[in-house]
């Protein structure tokens, strides 16, 4: 079953919900209007709660070839723009970051400017062996954006960052796994395939994925004594779900765990 919204659709696969950038004509470059629609995309995916998962990838050739500058809404005659980041892909960034349920992007092509941010979002990035990624910011003038400058120095360190940021240069998917900025290249042919069952084996995990999540968010702005704090916490509110009483029980019996992610 397909859901639209402005250049975006959700489809469900059983408990993943797949929400495809919808503008090939463009790589689906984000325009404010696809912006708003993966906005509507995830709250129709969050009001679902048979859907324990999500997968983000692009229809066509590219996964987002970053911010749509042909439109009038975001094109040269804008006068500020670090406006719309405030206005639109700043709120669209920290939900994915407060997503309660894991999040696959599967990157088949061009994942550039602020597309290769929305890419990195993901807890696990699968790209197609096509794919690239690309800090194309300096080639228009502009600084990197959707948060490249926190993301990246954790990923793959300072100077990496600094090269592909100033010199925007394409960055081909083998050597993006080799750097360490995502998790597994796959064939062109079976990027999805993949992205499918990674997002159905996150899927059946525990209620407690969420709360990983959030730990490794915050990780980096913490201090030791803060962050093993904050662990404390969230194992204090894991080991109240059901799911934790399930797996316990589950490793008792020698079986596998069937967890319902509450």
């Amino acid at each position: 079953m397909r859901t639209n919204f402005d250049r975006v659709y959700v489809t469900a696969q059983e408990d993943v919900a797949v929400l495809t950038l919808n503008h090939p004509e463009v790589m689906n470059a984000a325009s404010l209007e696809l912006v708003e629609g993966m906005g509507k995309a995830l709250s129709h995916i969050e009001e679902n709660p048979g859907f324990r998962a999500i997968v983000i990838t692009g229809e066509g050739r590219g996964f987002c070839s970053g911010a749509n500058l042909s439109g009038p809404d975001l094109g040269s005659g804008l006068r500020d723009a670090g406006a719309v980041l405030e206005s639109h892909f700043h709120p669209l960034l920290r939900r994915l970051r407060d997503l309660n349920i894991p999040l696959v992007t599967a990157v088949n092509g061009a994942a550039a400017g602020v597309g290769m941010s929305l890419a990195l979002m993901g807890d696990i990035v699968l790209a197609a062996r096509s794919a690239y990624f690309l800090q194309a910011f300096a080639r228009i003038g502009l600084v990197p954006d959707g948060g490249s400058t926190w993301l990246l120095p954790r990923l793959i360190g300072l100077a990496r960052a600094r090269e592909l940021s100033m010199l925007a240069e394409k960055l081909p998917a083998e050597k993006a796994l080799e750097w360490g900025l995502i998790n597994r290249v796959c064939d062109d042919a079976s990027l999805m395939d993949d992205a499918l069952a990674m997002a159905h084996r996150l899927a059946q995990g525990p209620a407690s994925l969420a709360l990983i999540r959030r730990l490794y968010w915050q990780s980096p702005e913490n201090s030791y004594e803060a962050q093993i704090n904050e662990e404390r916490q969230a194992q204090r509110r894991a080991g109240k779900t059901s799911d934790f009483g399930e797996g316990v029980a589950a490793f008792l019996q020698k079986r596998p765990a069937k967890f319902t992610g509450q």
